[in-house]
C-alpha cells in the first residue's frame, strides 16, 4: 500500500514516499521563511523577549495558520546561533501566552485563536494588555501617547481592504 497523502491545516496534503515514508512538506518553505526573518540586535532586550515578539507578529500576521508546526527549538537555536535553552524560554513563553501548543514528541504548533469573549472579560483583558503595553513602553523609552496613536494609525491601515 503506498502512502496515503497527510492532512494539512489548510486541507492540502503533499507527500512524498521515501522508503515507505509520507512526508509533508506543505508549511516547510514558511517555517523557512520564518526562521530567515528572525533577527537578533543588540538592544540590550533578552534574547529570548526578541525571539518571542518577532515570532508573535509572525503568527499575528499569518505567518503560520493554526494547527501548523512551528520550527523545531534546534532549528530555530542552529539558525540564530544561540543556546537551545533561549529558545526554549522563547516557547514556553509564547505557551504561556496561549500562542501556541507544545506537544511532547512531536513539535510546536500555532494555537487555535481562543473563543469569543463576552463584553466584561474582553474589556478586562483588553485593560491588561493596555497596561502591559504602556509598561512596556516607559521600560524602553517610548512615550506611551506616542506609542497609542502609533497603534492606532497601525490599525486603521490594517482595517482597509
Amino acid at each position: 500500500m503506498g502512502p496515503l497523502p497527510l492532512p494539512t491545516s489548510r486541507g492540502e496534503g503533499k507527500v512524498c514516499a521515501i522508503d515507505g515514508c509520507a512526508v509533508v512538506y506543505d508549511n516547510m518553505h514558511t517555517q523557512a521563511a520564518m526562521l530567515r526573518a528572525l533577527r537578533l540586535e543588540d538592544t540590550g532586550v533578552p534574547i529570548y523577549v526578541q525571539l518571542r515578539e518577532q515570532m508573535l507578529r509572525a503568527l499575528g500576521a499569518g505567518a503560520l495558520a493554526p494547527g501548523e508546526q512551528m520550527p523545531t527549538m534546534r532549528e530555530v537555536a542552529v539558525a540564530l546561533k544561540i543556546d537551545l535553552n533561549t529558545v526554549r524560554h522563547a516557547y514556553d513563553e509564547l505557551e504561556r501566552l496561549g500562542a501556541i501548543t507544545l506537544v511532547r514528541g512531536r513539535g510546536s504548533f500555532v494555537a487555535e485563536p481562543p473563543p469569543a469573549l463576552d463584553g466584561r472579560a474582553r474589556a478586562a483583558q483588553t485593560d491588561s494588555l493596555a497596561k502591559q503595553t504602556i509598561a512596556t513602553a516607559a521600560a524602553m523609552g517610548v512615550d506611551p501617547l506616542a506609542l497609542a496613536e502609533r497603534i492606532a494609525a497601525l490599525a486603521k491601515t490594517e482595517e482597509k481592504p
